[in-house]
């Protein structure tokens, strides 16, 4: 199978630091031009899946404006420019729970959009984390630390608490990580 290539971009919308939106002309492998294909740009972002020391998870319940209603959530935020995503993981747990953790396992990283970019997922779990300084965190939602055990966040992810894709699968390879280990 063969690739698509692009041939041209242009930026249609820059709105911010966190979203533009380009034009893309593209040719597909047999030949056949699309003169506009609309392509999303957003910041690569991480979610962490921290477990605790005696294996319950950490996760947020919180409200996020695309989201209807309460909402379970892991740790995650933007990667900054010429960031990794390893020491971003590192960085919003910090921040966003005031922990770190010892063992770090690197679950994959996932285009967001397979067809129109918007970015890519970097999915970590964060083993035997434990708290080490006060939350300095800069959301804008309201969102409170809780601890799960193992059997309540299977029971939450199968009730589809966790209600964005990203957070559901992320908590899912975390699970599967920890089942095969």
């Amino acid at each position: 199978m063969q690739t698509w290539k692009t041939l041209a971009r242009r930026t249609v919308l820059t709105f911010n630091r966190w979203l533009s939106v380009e034009s893309h002309t593209v040719e597909l492998p047999d030949g056949q031009i699309i003169d506009e294909w609309p392509w999303v740009v957003t910041p690569d972002y991480v979610n962490v899946v921290a477990v605790m020391t005696d294996g319950r998870f950490l996760c947020f319940r919180q409200v996020k404006y695309a989201v209807e209603g309460v909402s379970l959530a892991p740790v995650g935020g933007y990667i900054e420019p010429g960031e990794d995503p390893l020491p971003a993981a590192q960085r919003e747990l910090l921040e966003e729970t005031g922990y770190i953790a010892d063992e770090w396992i690197n679950l994959g990283r996932y285009p967001v959009d397979g067809n129109r970019g918007a970015g890519a997922a970097n999915l970590f779990l964060a083993r035997d984390a434990r708290e080490v300084q006060p939350i300095n965190a800069d959301d804008l939602e309201e969102q409170q630390i809780i601890f799960l055990s193992r059997k309540e966040i299977e029971t939450a992810v199968r009730n589809g608490d966790f209600k964005v894709l990203g957070w559901a699968t992320a908590i899912a390879l975390a699970l599967l990580y920890l089942e095969r280990d």
